[in-house]
Order: structure tokens, then sequence, then C-alpha cells
């Protein structure tokens, strides 16, 4: 008997966002503005480590609005204009991310793929997704 391959535990999301191409990438790979808008609504963030190139390391704690803290940690594969790909190495929440974007019409397209080692996975965290991009456009928003 043979069975069909599952569905990839692949999430993959689109914005278009209010920023040029030079505006994201500084959202992405400037601490201090990733740090205002990363994660879930309600959670804040506190870097150990951040390295925003190949072989760099991101070393950060999320905190939620019940005072949780959730140790993360990154590691680049890439980081140049319009793409950037990082993989999660949480023993429990493995995934490797890839962002690109291009200019649209004066904006800015972005798709945001998160590849998980586990279907299970990839369904508990994609509300928690949307939201990153709601705090992303919020804060673009802002800056301009």
């Amino acid at each position: 008997m043979q069975t069909e391959p599952a569905d990839p535990p692949e999430i993959v999301s689109t914005r278009v966002l209010d920023t040029t191409p030079d505006g994201l990438f500084d959202a992405l790979c400037d601490p201090e503005q990733l740090a205002a808008w990363w994660g879930p609504h309600g959670f804040t963030n506190h870097f150990h480590a951040f390295e925003p190139r190949a072989g760099g390391r991101w070393r950060y704690d999320m905190r939620g609005p019940d005072g949780a803290v959730f140790p993360q940690e990154r590691t680049f594969s890439e980081v140049v204009p319009g793409r950037v790909v990082m993989r999660n190495e949480h023993p429990r929440h493995e995934f490797t991310m890839t962002l690109t974007w291009a200019p649209l019409d004066g904006r800015v397209l972005l798709q945001w793929s998160m590849l998980f080692d586990s279907q299970d996975e990839a369904g508990r965290v994609r509300a928690a997704n949307e939201e990153n991009f709601d705090r992303l456009a919020a804060h673009l928003r802002g800056r301009r």
C-alpha cells in the first residue's frame, strides 16, 4: 500500500507593506527596530546576541504578557538585501524561516516562509505568524 506524501509542514504568508526595500531590511536587521515589533501581540524581546550575517547567531528571550520567558536561538544562513534565511534551533520548535521581499508599486511585497520539521508544530504557530506581520506593519507606519 502506498500513501500520498503529507503536505509540507510549511507556513507561507505574504503582505504588502508601506515601506521601501531598504526600510524593510533595516526593520529586520537593526536590533533596536527588530526588538520593537518581533513576536505575537503583547510579547517583548531581550537580545543577548544578534549577528545578522551568514553564520551569525541570534539569541534572545521573548517575554509573554503573563511574564513567561521563552528563550530562542537562531542561526542566519543568508542575510542580503531582499532575502534573510535563518534556522530556529529550539528542540521542540525547529524550522527554517525564509523572508524575501521586492518592490511593488511604491511599496514592498514580503513573503515569509516557515518550513517546520513537524506538521503538528506548523499548525500550532499559524496565528502567531500573522501577528508578527501586524506588528511589523504598525512599526513601519510609525517610522514614516
